[in-house]
């Protein structure tokens, strides 16, 4: 018999080896940070989608501060302290809107259906672009507090409340995401997705403790603000940023950006991987 017909000591290892039929963890991490990197990438090549959390979080800022700042507290001093933690939580909320409407516009222009073709976890998708928001809401967070500051704004947490507070506002706008997220992965173009993200971000931002104190408004009212979770997460700030204590209001926060995260997530993936 002829050798030639046999395969060689390669030929056999690469028929022996054992074929993978879903990523590993490991495989799943380094495709999400390759995901996050290609959104960092289409971030800086296309800066005015920085605008909603560079330009925005300085024009709220003052525009709300010397509007309502007399109207509501006495004067833009007094009034600093609740309206910088109301921005915080709206530019949080804005900045994640636009994850489900890139996530829409990719899959609107057949990008999706090249990472169908790819050998890489399903959710890498949806998890990159997740990751590389973080630092948008970084971005909007800082710039929000440092126009606060020199506005005349003097947090009594100090320096540890306001980074307890900058972190807060990071990890509820990550939560948050997902329910936009969902409606990108739901929606039939961009611009439903834009339209729906509005429809939910202006009563979650308007009927909050934001800009006014939730005991002023009437009674039915008062109690759809005190149970919103932008709301929730508003309190937490003004405890921990204007006087430095780590409350009950905290852990609230924490438990409902985990309960949107608990619910969106897996609708998100669900609804994703029907398209994939």
């Amino acid at each position: 018999m002829s050798t030639a017909l046999l395969p060689d000591h390669d030929t056999t290892e690469v028929l022996n080896r054992t074929l993978v039929t879903r990523p590993s963890l490991h495989d799943t991490v380094d495709q999400s940070l390759a995901m996050a990197w290609r959104a960092l990438k289409k971030m800086r090549r296309n800066p005015e989608q920085w605008f909603d959390v560079t330009l925005q979080p300085l024009l709220f800022t003052a525009m709300f501060a010397y509007i309502f700042g007399g109207a509501i507290s006495g004067s833009v001093e007094d009034y600093l302290p609740i309206v910088i933690t109301g921005i915080l939580a709206q530019t949080a909320l804005t900045a994640c809107m636009a994850t489900g409407i890139q996530l829409r516009e990719d899959m609107d222009k057949g990008v999706f259906d090249r990472f169908k073709a790819l050998p890489i976890a399903r959710i890498a998708p949806l998890v990159g672009p997740a990751m590389a928001d973080l630092i948008r809401y970084a971005t909007a967070a800082t710039l929000t507090i440092l126009t606060g500051i020199l506005m005349g704004y003097r947090p009594g947490g100090g320096v540890p409340g306001v980074l307890a507070g900058w972190l807060l506002t990071i990890v509820a706008g990550w939560s948050l995401a997902w329910i936009f997220t969902y409606f990108g992965t739901r929606a039939r173009s961009a611009q439903a997705v834009q339209g729906i993200s509005m429809m939910v971000m202006f009563p979650l931002t308007f009927l909050s403790n934001a800009f006014v104190p939730a005991d002023t408004l009437p009674g039915w009212l008062e109690a759809f603000v005190n149970v919103n979770p932008v709301s929730l997460v508003i309190s937490a700030l003004r405890d921990l940023m204007n006087d430095g204590d780590v409350t009950a209001n905290v852990g609230w926060a924490l438990l409902g950006c985990g309960i949107v995260v608990a619910i969106f997530l897996p609708l998100s993936v669900r609804s994703y991987n029907k398209k994939m």
